[in-house]
């Protein structure tokens, strides 16, 4: 995590609820910069949900003037899934309805939008929510997004009757960064070949893969495939695309 610099402001750092399309509470993680932020960033976390290790990835990008949101993916599941082995949340995300799940970050889109007056919103999510968030780029109430490492083609335990597949809207997305890692064995080349084919007109697209990395190499330091990475000079690169 460390090697996303921090910028300029300070930063507030809460926790609060927001409200699912079904009326269920969903725990969020929201960070605003001192002074007017400059956009939006609803993130999505990885399967291991809200948690320290995100509360400071939303401190870090706040601190170079985005307003952040989190909300906790798995909000609608079982407390043996929340407090169990991600083995458990495997298993859970193919019981998911992905129209909820999106309309959750809808929701923190509109925390944003409301609570902290930011015109433009991007999205942005790790692994899992690096899925989800290559389904919710196509949405174009965001101004574009950024995918780390997300599965293209979800693995079977992912998938389920209420939850779609990226490539289903590829070709439809806002502006989208697709970040991998050669090394990631839940996203083959052959899935990476198929969003690029879907992107091969979209100019405002693009996939950095980088050869050396396995998955989660750029948030979590507790991750394998991190040490020939240079994850901090791929956060510059994320900086700038936003």
């Amino acid at each position: 995590m460390a090697e996303l610099r921090e910028g300029t402001h300070d930063v507030v750092l809460e926790r609060v609820t927001l409200r699912g399309d079904d009326g269920v509470a969903v725990e969020a993680i929201h960070a605003r910069p001192e002074g007017m932020p400059v956009a939006g960033i609803v993130l999505h976390p990885d399967i291991g949900g809200v948690r320290p290790l995100f509360d400071d990835l939303c401190r870090r990008l706040a601190t170079h003037g985005y307003a952040v949101c989190a909300p906790e993916p798995f909000a609608r599941a079982t407390p043996e899934v929340r407090e169990g082995e991600i083995a458990g949340r495997m298993a859970a995300v193919g019981e998911m309805n992905d129209d909820l799940q999106l309309a959750d970050l809808d929701a923190a889109a509109d925390y944003l939008v409301v609570h902290d007056d930011v015109a433009r919103v991007w999205l942005m999510g790790f692994c899992m929510g690096g899925m989800q968030v290559l389904k919710a780029a196509a949405d174009d109430r965001f101004a574009g997004a950024v995918a780390f490492y997300g599965m293209v083609v979800p693995p079977e335990p992912m998938r389920g009757p209420n939850t779609r597949s990226p490539l289903d809207t590829a070709a439809d997305v806002v502006p989208t960064l697709a970040i991998f890692g050669g090394v990631d064995a839940m996203i083959p080349p052959a899935d990476i070949d198929a969003l690029r084919a879907a992107w091969a007109d979209r100019p405002d697209c693009e996939i950095v893969v980088y050869p050396d990395g396995d998955r989660g190499f750029r948030h979590d330091p507790h991750r394998a495939g991190r040490a020939d990475v240079d994850a901090a000079g791929a956060w510059e690169r994320v900086l700038k695309f936003l």
